[in-house]
C-alpha cells in the first residue's frame, strides 16, 4: 500500500509540472500576441494628427485700384501766390472760400505765423484756466500722461497723423498742467502775453488778398489736378477696360500754373480694378471693407458692377464709395484690398478630409480612430473652416485631425 501510494504521488506531481508547463507556454504567447500588437500599431500604423484650432479668415481680393470721381479743374488767371483755405480731401460749401491770392509770398507766411501762434495761446490758455487747475490731481494727471503717451505710440504705428497731431496737443496740455500743480514757481502767463503781442504786430502787417477763389457748389476739394479728370469718370464706367486699367499711373500734378486745384463734385467716388473672380466669391451689391497702400485709414463701400472679360481669369470690379480723406486724393491709383466677409472656425487641412455619410475628417482618440463630421463656412487654398459649435458627431476643437495614416475607408 505504500508503495501504490508513493506511486500515486509521483504521478500527481508529473501532471502537476505538465499543467504548469503548458500554462507557462501559454502565457508566454500571450505576452508576445499583445507586445506584436503593440509593435505593429507602433512601427505599421503610423499616424500624422494635428491639433483642431480656432482660425480665422476673410473673403479678399488685392488688385491695383483706380480712383474715379467726377472732377472739376478750376482755374485762375491772374497772377499773384496762392493761399489755401481748405486742405486736400475738405469739404466745401456753396460760396465756401477756396484759396486766396496775394501779391507775395510774406503774406502766407504771417497767415501761417498767426495760425501757429493763436494754436499755442490756445493750448497755454486751456492750460493756465482756473477751473483745470482746481479739479486736477497730480496721481490723476500722471495716469492720463502715461495713457496719452500709449495713444501716441500707437498712433505712430498705425500712421494715423490727424490723430497723432490731437494727442501730442493733448499730450503737451496734461504735462504743462502737472508741471503748474506740482511746482508754483511755474508760469505761463508771461508767454500768454508775448503770444498776444506778436499777434497783434502780425496782424498789422496784414494785406487784404488781391482775389479770393469761391466754390459755386458743395464738394470735396483737392489742390492739383493729374490729367485724367475727363477721363475717369462716372459716366465713363462703362468703357473701362482691363487694358485702360492697367495703362492708368499715379503720374502726380501736370504741370500748369493755371491750375489752383479741382473740386470733386458730389460726395460719391469710385475704385476699379480687375480681380479673379471665377469662383463667385463677389457679387454686386455685396457690402465690402476697402484697405489701401498708402494709408492706415479704411473705407467702407458697396460693389456697383462687375463684368466679365474675354479673359475667364479677368474681371472688372468697380465699387462705390462716399468717404474721403487727405489720404485718398494724394493717389490716381494703388494697391487695394477688398474684404467682403470675416470668418472664424476650426482650421482643417485639405488633405484631412474624406467622404463617408457626408463630408468630415478622421479623428485619433487614444488608439481608436472616429469619424467626425465638418460644417464648412469659408473654404482657403489648402484648407477650410469648419463651424465652432456644430453639434454632436461633428469636429470638436482639440480633436487630434489624422492627416496621415488612414485612407478613405477609415483603415
Amino acid at each position: 500500500e505504500i508503495a501504490s501510494c508513493l506511486v500515486g504521488s509521483e504521478m500527481c506531481i508529473r501532471d502537476s509540472s505538465l499543467t504548469s508547463r503548458i500554462l507557462s507556454v501559454l502565457l508566454i504567447f500571450c505576452i508576445g500576441t499583445c507586445l506584436f500588437t503593440i509593435c505593429y500599431h507602433m512601427f505599421n500604423q503610423k499616424y500624422e494628427t494635428e491639433t483642431a484650432i480656432i482660425s480665422s479668415a476673410d473673403e479678399s481680393a488685392s488688385f491695383k485700384g483706380v480712383y474715379i470721381r467726377n472732377e472739376e479743374i478750376v482755374e485762375y488767371g491772374g497772377t499773384g501766390t496762392v493761399s489755401y483755405c481748405v486742405s486736400d480731401g475738405g469739404k466745401l460749401g456753396k460760396g465756401s472760400a477756396i484759396a486766396e491770392i496775394y501779391a507775395d509770398e510774406r503774406q502766407i507766411d504771417i497767415k501761417q505765423q498767426i495760425s501757429d501762434l493763436n494754436a499755442e495761446l490756445s493750448i497755454l490758455e486751456k492750460i493756465q484756466n482756473p477751473g483745470t487747475l482746481e479739479s486736477a490731481q497730480p496721481a490723476n494727471i500722471a495716469g492720463l500722461i502715461d495713457e496719452q503717451y500709449k495713444n501716441i505710440i500707437n498712433s505712430r504705428e498705425s500712421r494715423n497723423l490727424d490723430e497723432l497731431a490731437s494727442q501730442k496737443n493733448e499730450f503737451l496740455i496734461l504735462m504743462s498742467t502737472y508741471q503748474l500743480i506740482t511746482d508754483s514757481n511755474v508760469d505761463f502767463s508771461e508767454r500768454i502775453n508775448a503770444i498776444n503781442s506778436e499777434i497783434s504786430e502780425l496782424k498789422s502787417s496784414e494785406a487784404v488778398p488781391l482775389d479770393t477763389i469761391i466754390a459755386d457748389h458743395s464738394s470735396y476739394f483737392v489742390s492739383y489736378a493729374d490729367g485724367y479728370e475727363d477721363e475717369l469718370t462716372k459716366d465713363n464706367l462703362s468703357r473701362l477696360t482691363p487694358e485702360l486699367i492697367n495703362e492708368v499711373k499715379d503720374s502726380g500734378p501736370i504741370d500748369d500754373k493755371k491750375v489752383i486745384g479741382k473740386l470733386i463734385n458730389g460726395y460719391e467716388w469710385y475704385v476699379a480694378g480687375v480681380i479673379d473672380n471665377r469662383k463667385k466669391n463677389f457679387s454686386i451689391d455685396d457690402m465690402v471693407k476697402l484697405k489701401f497702400q498708402s494709408t492706415s485709414d479704411t473705407a467702407d463701400g458697396i460693389i456697383y458692377d462687375i463684368r466679365e472679360t474675354k479673359n475667364s481669369s479677368e474681371s472688372i470690379i468697380i465699387i462705390r464709395c462716399d468717404e474721403l480723406t487727405y489720404d485718398l486724393v494724394q493717389h490716381r491709383t494703388e494697391r487695394v484690398d477688398m474684404i467682403s466677409g470675416e470668418y472664424e472656425g476650426i482650421k482643417v487641412p485639405r488633405k484631412a478630409i474624406r467622404f463617408q455619410d457626408g463630408k468630415g475628417v478622421y479623428v485619433k482618440l487614444g488608439e481608436r480612430i472616429s469619424f467626425k463630421k465638418i460644417d464648412v463656412i469659408y473654404e482657403g487654398g489648402d484648407y477650410v473652416l469648419s463651424s465652432l459649435n456644430a453639434g454632436d458627431g461633428y469636429l470638436s476643437l482639440y480633436d487630434d485631425i489624422v492627416v496621415e495614416g488612414v485612407d478613405a475607408n477609415g483603415n
